[in-house]
């Protein structure tokens, strides 16, 4: 039978939290996770929208635990900042869905000076994780899953010599660039957890083509040129409703038969059930080690497990 909300145990004493909670597949996973008696932390930039979600999961879920927590994955320092309060509040941290994300921009930057997109979508969660890491090595076998794309198979890994692809910026290639490096992060922390025998386990999960505002905010900025507008209409005629987009990531977060490493998304590419995918394009070290190296480099941040450990 395909999975679906209704095969998520009960997860009552649980503390998740998920990234880009105000709307999309982030609202969406973290409705299910309420519903199944997780108390959500919906970290999200804009407190309007994240309060509407609030309101919206309210109603389906009246006894749902949950709280706002303000992150603007674009600044550093809203991101640490976030992490250090969730962290404070909740020492023991289960499931961190790592989900908000951006789409073909045009070229900008973030607050501290990074392209946009690998900004927000990998350096913002590469912090973040970092400094919930205590919390989430204090639970007795936390779930990080963090949202990639198909759009991972377009584009090269992260260039150290020109991190902000100065020169060569193109929307789709550094979307596909950035989504890459979730891949590879994903991929990288779980050979972290394994070498260090811990419990904590990482996962992957795309939600193929799903009807979110994320392609609505794509084809607006403009910066995706005619295949912004074309996949928004995609999206509205053929892709798959939210609630069924976040599946993939939901069964990584949740499914009890799920281990680290692995990778689920709809079985047919952009659609379908969710299921266990293989893992096409394996984030060799080396790749994996230069995305440690230019992570640890741009942001000032160190996944540090030794002091993490002594923190949990």
């Amino acid at each position: 039978m395909p999975y679906t909300t209704t095969d998520i145990p009960d997860l009552t004493g649980k503390t998740a939290v998920v990234t880009g909670a105000n709307g999309g597949l982030g609202l969406e996973s973290a409705k299910a996770l309420a519903g199944a008696g997780a108390h959500v932390v919906m970290a999200a930039r804009n407190q309007e929208k994240a309060q509407a979600a609030f309101d919206e999961i309210k109603a389906t879920y009246p006894d749902a635990s949950l709280e706002i927590v303000e992150l603007d994955l674009a600044s550093q320092a809203s991101t640490k900042a976030a992490a250090e309060s969730i962290a404070e509040h909740h020492p023991t941290v289960d499931i961190l869905i790592n989900n908000a994300g951006l789409m073909a921009m045009p070229e900008r930057r973030t607050e501290d000076g990074f392209e946009m997109q690998l900004g927000v979508n990998h350096f913002g969660h590469w912090t973040f994780t970092a400094g919930l890491l205590p919390s989430l090595l204090a639970a007795d076998s936390a779930r990080v899953v963090t949202v990639t794309s198909t759009a991972h198979h377009i584009s090269r890994p992260v260039d150290p010599d020109n991190v902000n692809m100065e020169g060569n910026y193109s929307a789709w290639s550094a979307y596909g660039r950035a989504k890459l490096a979730n891949y590879h992060f994903a991929l990288g922390l779980q050979k972290e957890f394994e070498s260090r025998g811990l419990a904590a386990q990482s996962l992957v999960a795309h939600p193929g083509l799903s009807h979110t505002n994320l392609q609505v905010r794509t084809a607006a900025e403009g910066g995706a040129g005619w295949m912004g507008p074309f996949w928004e209409w995609m999206a509205a005629r053929t892709g798959m409703k939210p609630d069924r987009g976040a599946l993939p990531q939901l069964r990584a977060a949740t499914d009890p038969n799920a281990k680290g490493g692995e990778f689920y998304g709809p079985r047919f590419v952009n659609s379908g059930p969710a299921v266990r995918l293989p893992v096409v394009r394996p984030g060799n070290d080396k790749a994996i080690a230069t995305l440690w190296e230019v992570s640890e480099r741009e942001t000032g941040v160190a996944l540090d497990f030794d002091r993490a450990l002594e923190d949990a």
